[in-house]
């Protein structure tokens, strides 16, 4: 008899799983990402978007289309060629994620992946790229949005107006606290109403608090609101701010509408206006005035009528603190505002200890393979080199990256001017979790740590400590090229790395030589057991102050000196010679120009021989460029082979020891002296010779003053307006021998 019930009933129950099942699967159902198309010639800053991924084509960087910048971009770069640069994508294209971000005061050139990045001064907007693969949830922009030529206008009446799209208020989202609510008895359900959270407006009340019978007279704490109505929470935001003296903690998305908090339920239904409020017999005339006309007053009712009320009648509240007479107003939970301390004043900054000038950045593990306890002994390790090394502006500058999955900066260089602000802010750190990915920690601090913005001050090395337990989850040795390219110097400091036979876990072996500066051993710290990790504090801080020793702060563009051996034969004539001179500028401007980075000279000859300037007489790469563009032709004859011992005697036998010694002679014909005997000895004193030929320059003479081999260094034009071309390659050759010096 009873089965055909229960028939019923899972029949039932199979109908309502069906319906709710169809609007869920059509929930889960996930947007498709479309991925625009651009091209190669396609600079940021024409996509008027702040994030947005696009697909670039293949071949872009025989387009030869500009990029400004190392890591960090100008937006007038092409973001393709940006991407291949800093190896998101290859020559064959692909997909580019591209975020916007604030614009640098300088932006400095490298090579790397086959593309050459021009530095740049200054510039209003810079962008940086990442491997197109939107995170789980993110869908960008399916069609881009280019920059207008001009803004749109639209006039009303006699006045032109620019057109704003109006601004909505934020909904509210799932990680906004939930206020805490008050309990409610309600009498027989009222007509359903809709109640808005308000944030701190209620109070936990304490448990044995007893609760007024529905009717009875409530009187109100202090900090009521008072006036016939409660206000809406729709009002526009108050002229005033909320008063410091208002019970209940705040909430940042509601500053703008925080009531005091009253102890009562908000009710959507209009009732008659309430009885004004009770006399306080213990609150004097003066502070009576204060509350009700102060700066502080009570808010009025709403301009159309409607209230928000009490509904006395239906519901029962709990009072907060309710007024008794014997009470002083201090233990009401209310009290008039109270002074605010005057601010002491601010600490000078340290000048540090000026023998160790550095821009430290340590790059420490927040893995969960290192557990509480470490990660707690890994802070008073970082806490006392910080106190050891006398943090300061004329001395160490230091900052703190923890890398986890993602590397986070904790602060930048220029957050904290000495060391007892670097340990107070090291104590809050607060362990991220994940894996070790170390690579993508040296990633982004050469792309973003060490910049202008984040405190880097350009005349002091760059060096980064890695700390490490056990071993990366991620490769290390491309990320670590590419951060020694930049200049930075990298030291690991591993501690309880792995024995024998852990070695077969590791992603990429021999993780540390791939990553040093060096493989001298100079740079890496293998360390036993966390316990002994204070014992490498001292050996540490005296290689990181070693300044002589960071052979990684110079890179390409700052480690040289260059001289330019300049032809002004009757052969080249006024105009020719004007374009040359721009060719030596194009090639100066390239490099990092002050007395200790790339300094540069220049020698002209005919039959005879002039110093135009010498190595270190222009210290700034304004003035140096002037001085090239003061340069007088002379005419004449053309002795090379003279010029080329002129060059050695007069610039490379006062060059520093540190500067690698790079000569570039220019010249239109045949020299009427021997080039071979001064270049072999030129050679031998270990300059790096690179000759450019133009027009009716010898072929043969022009292997002879080229450094081996000679494809690498002497080059030939057929016409002087064509000597633009041969920059790049110049500048190419040169960066590709630096980095390709052995790092024993």
């Amino acid at each position: 008899m009873n089965r055909a019930p229960l028939t019923a009933i899972c029949f039932a129950l199979l109908l309502s799983c069906v319906c709710w099942a169809k609007p869920d699967g059509a929930k889960n159902k996930k947007p498709k990402q479309v991925v625009p198309s651009i091209e190669c010639d396609i600079r940021a800053g024409k996509i008027n978007l702040p994030e947005f991924i696009v697909k670039c084509p293949a071949s872009c960087r025989e387009t030869k289309q500009q990029v400004y910048g190392t890591g960090v971009f100008a937006s007038i770069s092409s973001i393709c060629n940006a991407a291949i640069h800093s190896g998101v994508i290859t020559n064959s294209g692909g997909k580019v994620i591209v975020r916007k971000m604030a614009g640098q005061n300088i932006y400095k050139g490298s090579y790397s992946n086959g593309v050459r990045s021009l530095s740049l001064p200054k510039w209003r907007e810079s962008f940086a790229v990442s491997v197109g693969k939107p995170k789980k949830g993110v869908i960008y922009p399916s069609t881009l949005d280019y920059v207008p030529s001009r803004p749109t206008y639209v006039k009303t009446s006699q006045k032109e107006t620019t057109t704003v799209p109006p601004t909505t208020a934020p909904e509210p989202t799932n990680t906004t606290p939930e206020p805490t609510t008050t309990t409610t008895t309600t009498t027989p359900a009222p007509p359903p109403t809709t109640t808005k959270a308000r944030a701190a407006a209620h109070k936990v009340r304490d448990a044995g608090q007893r609760r007024p019978e529905a009717g009875s007279t409530v009187r109100r704490p202090p900090s009521s609101p008072v006036g016939p109505a409660f206000p809406r929470r729709d009002w526009p935001p108050p002229s005033f701010p909320r008063p410091d003296w208002f019970p209940g903690a705040r909430r940042p998305s509601d500053v703008s509408y925080a009531v005091p908090d009253s102890g009562y339920t908000w009710s959507e239904t209009d009732t008659p206006e309430v009885a004004a409020r009770d006399h306080r017999p213990d609150i004097s005339e003066f502070e009576r005035w204060y509350y009700n006309f102060g700066p502080y007053p009570p808010r009025s009712s709403d301009s159309d009528g409607s209230h928000k009320t009490l509904d006395i009648a239906n519901t029962k509240v709990e009072p907060v603190d309710t007024w008794k007479p014997e009470v002083k107003l201090f233990e009401s939970g209310f009290s008039v505002r109270e002074q605010v301390p005057i601010p002491r004043a601010p600490e000078p900054p340290s000048q540090g200890n000026p023998d160790c000038k550095v821009d430290l950045a340590f790059l420490m593990d927040g893995s969960w393979s290192i557990g509480k306890r470490r990660f707690k002994i890994q802070k008073d390790f970082l806490t006392e080199v910080a106190q050891t090394i006398n943090v300061g502006v004329a001395g160490p500058m230091m900052g703190i990256i923890q890398y986890g999955d993602e590397p986070v900066t904790e602060f930048s260089l220029k957050t904290h001017s000495n060391s007892r602000e670097v340990k107070a802010a090291i104590d809050k750190i607060v362990q991220k979790g994940g894996l070790s990915n170390v690579g993508k920690a040296l990633y982004y601090i050469n792309k973003h740590y060490f910049s202008d913005a984040n405190g880097n001050r350009g005349g002091a090395p760059n060096v980064a400590v890695v700390l490490v337990d056990g071993w990366p989850t991620d490769k290390v040795e491309e990320a670590s090229r590419l951060a020694r390219e930049s200049g930075i110097n990298i030291f690991f400091v591993t501690v309880e790395g792995p024995d024998d036979s852990e070695k077969q876990n590791l992603v990429e072996a021999n993780f540390v030589e791939k990553a040093v500066c060096r493989t001298s051993g100079f740079f890496s710290f293998p360390v036993n057991s966390w316990f002994a990790l204070r014992k490498a504090v001292q050996p540490l801080v005296k290689r990181v102050c070693d300044t002589d020793r960071l052979v990684c702060s110079k890179t390409c563009l700052n480690a040289n000196d260059i001289a330019f051996v300049i032809d002004g034969s009757s052969s080249v004539g006024t105009g020719n010679f004007r374009t040359v001179l721009q060719f030596v500028a194009n090639v100066t401007r390239e490099f990092e120009i002050s007395d200790t980075d790339t300094r540069v000279g220049a020698v002209q000859y005919t039959y005879e021989q002039r110093l135009e300037f010498a190595f270190g007489q222009y210290n700034s790469k304004a003035e140096l460029l002037n001085a090239i563009k003061r340069i007088n032709y002379w005419s004449g004859g053309t002795s090379t082979g003279a010029a080329i011992t002129y060059a050695a005697e007069q610039l490379f036998s006062k060059s520093k020891p540190n500067k690698r010694k790079i000569m570039i002679v220019i010249t239109d014909g045949r020299s009427y002296d021997d080039v071979r005997a001064p270049a072999l000895a030129v050679h031998r004193q270990g300059v790096i010779a690179y000759s450019i030929g133009i027009a009716w320059a010898a072929q043969d003479e022009l292997e002879y003053i080229a450094t081996d081999p000679d494809k690498d260094h002497s080059f030939f034009v057929d016409e002087f307006d064509n000597l633009y071309k041969f920059v790049p390659k110049i500048i190419n050759n040169i960066c590709q021998e630096f980095n390709s010096q052995p790092r024993n």
